[in-house]
């Protein structure tokens, strides 16, 4: 039975998708069985961090509605196996439907080991949605003031639900947090979390889903590392944080 983890943020541009995108890559390269849902409707980007915009034909309005299942829906992943990807339309007619989307997520605990919903940022539909149909969550935030205090308004909507909740420090820049004072326990007190993982700034991450390769393909350093960790820290294992210099 598949383990539902929504990564969220308070606000975009914190690296939520990039992240998505590189851990659900990393558990499949481990030997897990792993469905990625882009549930950004309208600015979906989950299918350009993992190289599949050609490949992601049907979304998941297409289950919704009966328009065909799962298995044709989901479209899999042409270099890692065991990674699939169901995007998000790019519009829908009404409000999303709750009930809908819990039964597809149903459906994809049985077949999958860990299901990856990729919500948008704030505190909209698509939010409350993944938070309705996860089991943990995952808060992304990078370490300046307006992105921690965003993440703490996620945490408190979030608590409301959802017991396991953990945060992801992105783009950690060494040189800046000495010049701020700041540290990442300064983050994590901020936000209030128990901290799952810390993500150097990376350029990698950029230039690899510009040429629409997943990171674990094209690196073995800085971010590639990052993802990796925390990869294994949410199958259970007891990996130390990663020292960012």
């Amino acid at each position: 039975m598949a383990t539902v983890i929504a990564i969220t943020s308070g606000k975009g541009g914190t690296g939520k998708t990039s992240l998505t995108g590189g851990v659900g890559s990393c558990l499949a390269a481990l030997g897990r069985k792993v469905l990625c849902i882009d549930m950004d409707i309208g600015m979906r980007n989950l299918d350009i961090s993992l190289g599949m915009t050609d490949l992601a034909v049907m979304d998941f309005s297409d289950v919704l509605a009966g328009r065909c299942g799962l298995e044709r829906s989901a479209a899999a992943h042409p270099d890692i196996p065991g990674l699939w990807l169901l995007t998000a339309p790019l519009s829908l007619p009404g409000p999303l439907p709750l009930d809908g989307m819990k039964r597809l997520v149903q459906q994809a605990r049985s077949r999958f080991d860990y299901i990856l919903m990729d919500a948008p940022a704030g505190l909209g539909d698509g939010f409350r949605l993944c938070a309705a149909c996860a089991d943990r969550a995952i808060v992304i935030s990078t370490t300046d003031a307006s992105a921690l205090r965003d993440a703490q308004r996620t945490v408190a909507a979030l608590m409301k639900s959802i017991p396991r909740i953990h945060l992801v420090v992105n783009r950690v820049q060494p040189r800046l947090l000495r010049r701020l004072h700041t540290t990442i326990d300064d983050a994590m007190d901020t936000a209030g979390l128990p901290l799952l993982g810390v993500v150097p700034e990376d350029s990698q991450v950029m230039l690899s889903a510009n040429l629409g390769r997943p990171l674990i393909l094209s690196s073995r350093r800085c971010a590639s590392v990052a993802y990796l960790n925390i990869a294994r820290r949410l199958m259970g294992e007891k990996v130390p944080l990663m020292k960012i210099r």
